[in-house]
Order: C-alpha cells, then sequence, then structure tokens
C-alpha cells in the first residue's frame, strides 16, 4: 500500500475497537489518497472511481471502492447506514480496502517484475508479435 493511504489506514486500525465509525472515516480518507496512487486526481471519488471503471476497472474493485466511499461517506454524514457500534461492518472494510491494493497494486507490480526479468531475446519476440498483430 502506497505511504499516502497507509498512514490513514493504519491510523484506522488503531482506532477501531474504540470507534469504528472514525475508523471507516479515516479508511473512507484511505480510498481518497489511494485513487491518486492508482493516477485519478483525487478532488472527487465518486468521480474518480467512474473514471477508473472506464480505463477497465474490474466490477469487484469499483464494487469495494464504491462500498468503502458510500459507507464512509456515511460514517461522517449521518445517512441509512448507522456505524455507531458496528465493528464487523468496520472490520469487514478492511478487507476490501486490502482485496483493492491487492488487485490493483501488489498483483501489477508482482506479475510485472516477473515478466520483466525474462531474457530480453523472449521480451524482443513478444513486441514484434505484438507490433504484428497491431499492424493488422
Amino acid at each position: 500500500m502506497p505511504g499516502e493511504p497507509r498512514a490513514d489506514y493504519e491510523e484506522a486500525r488503531s482506532i477501531v475497537q474504540g470507534s469504528p465509525r472514525g475508523a471507516v472515516a479515516l479508511l473512507r480518507l484511505a480510498v481518497q489518497k489511494l485513487v491518486v496512487a492508482l493516477g485519478r486526481p483525487g478532488k472527487d471519488l465518486n468521480a474518480d472511481i467512474g473514471a477508473l471503471v472506464k480505463q477497465g476497472l474490474p466490477m469487484r474493485v469499483q464494487q469495494a471502492l464504491d462500498t468503502l466511499r458510500v459507507t464512509g461517506n456515511n460514517a461522517v454524514h449521518p445517512g441509512q447506514i448507522d456505524l455507531t457500534d458496528d465493528l464487523d461492518r468496520a472490520v469487514a472494510l478492511f478487507g476490501l480496502m486490502n482485496y483493492i491494493v491487492e488487485q490493483q497494486i501488489t498483483q501489477p507490480k508482482e506479475l510485472n517484475a516477473i515478466y520483466d526479468a525474462l531474457p530480453q531475446s523472449s521480451l524482443s519476440q513478444i513486441e514484434e508479435r505484438d507490433a504484428d498483430v497491431s499492424a493488422t
């Protein structure tokens, strides 16, 4: 997890037992910072998620982001979700945050590292193949 959202994530983790609502609000802030790490401006989380969807964001990741966005909004603005004593829901949101980071940051980095370790001759063959496909 990148440093900016990680600091909020860690703070949320440190208070979740005593203040699930506060932890959820911090997770919402962490998500706002995470979309910046994914290449979005971070000004309007809903719009940023929509833009990521247009760029091919998987539906499950979009659902996880929206769940954190909506639940976090309701933690700071009274709405339909009451998080006053809902520790289980707050803890579940940590899992969603971990899922998003795993899917959008960790796995791509790991795959890139494995791919980049291929011999240069193999990488060149792949580039040639892909250029042939693009030309047709």
